[in-house]
């Protein structure tokens, strides 16, 4: 199994990404942002940072680098794609996922654990999950308000493709104290073919108990699970 892990200038948390992918036991591929050769990976991940300083908006100047050129129809082929706080925010901007990430409604950037209740248990990367079942995975970001029109938030809820919802720690709902203020509470989604991921908090930050957390690392072994042939998959559900 070979996870590509995307580096465009300014990315932090490519290592982290990669250090997760070998804990998993796998093999981690850094891929340069200048490069449309995604080496024959399975899942492209495209991690946290502030890729070209984050001028202009989140993301908006990676979505036209070579590599996502190539991210783009690997995503169109199937492919596993799985953006993690920025690397949400250029999928967003690639119009892979739809909706947009804005500053948080504290006007602050927050460092700190939060706790996802998985909603959507049938895609590859929460095949290992329980829908309904909470994890602790922490948030680093100043822009992870998820934001999008009346229609697009119900489609995302009828169809099932919100994939994680901030909840407190008990799994209750947060009653709009998230750590971002997104609508609906939504801090991952899923495309329509559920194959690429956007999701805001960091698992490869809760990826081993020296962390405070190895909740993340089961979305790693989610992927690794479910991957057959380049990175296609079958959908266990909606849900």
């Amino acid at each position: 199994m070979k996870f590509g892990i995307a580096v465009f200038p300014g990315t932090w948390s490519d290592r982290d990404c990669a250090h997760a992918v070998t804990l998993a036991g796998h093999d981690p591929v850094m891929l340069w942002h200048k490069d449309a050769d995604l080496r024959d990976v399975d899942c492209v991940i495209l991690p946290g940072g502030f890729s070209y300083g984050d001028y202009l908006r989140c993301g908006a100047v990676a979505r036209f680098a070579p590599l996502m050129q190539a991210v783009a129809g690997f995503a169109a082929a199937g492919g596993l794609v799985w953006g993690i706080c920025n690397g949400f925010q250029i999928l967003c901007e690639a119009h892979l996922l739809p909706g947009a990430l804005t500053r948080n409604a504290s006007m602050q950037f927050r460092c700190e654990p939060s706790w996802l209740r998985v909603e959507n248990a049938g895609s590859p990367f929460t095949s290992g999950c329980a829908r309904g079942e909470v994890l602790q995975i922490p948030v680093s970001h100043g822009e992870g308000r998820y934001v999008a029109d009346p229609a697009t938030l119900e489609m995302l809820e009828t169809s099932g493709r919100v994939a994680f919802r901030y909840v407190s720690r008990d799994g209750a709902p947060v009653d709009g104290s998230s750590p971002n203020g997104s609508m609906h509470d939504i801090a991952g989604i899923l495309s329509e073919s559920g194959n690429v991921l956007g999701m805001m908090p960091h698992p490869e930050r809760a990826c081993e108990p020296l962390l405070g957390s190895a909740d993340g690392m089961r979305l790693f072994q989610c992927v690794a699970a479910l991957a057959g042939d380049r990175g296609t998959f079958i959908t266990t559900g909606s849900r």
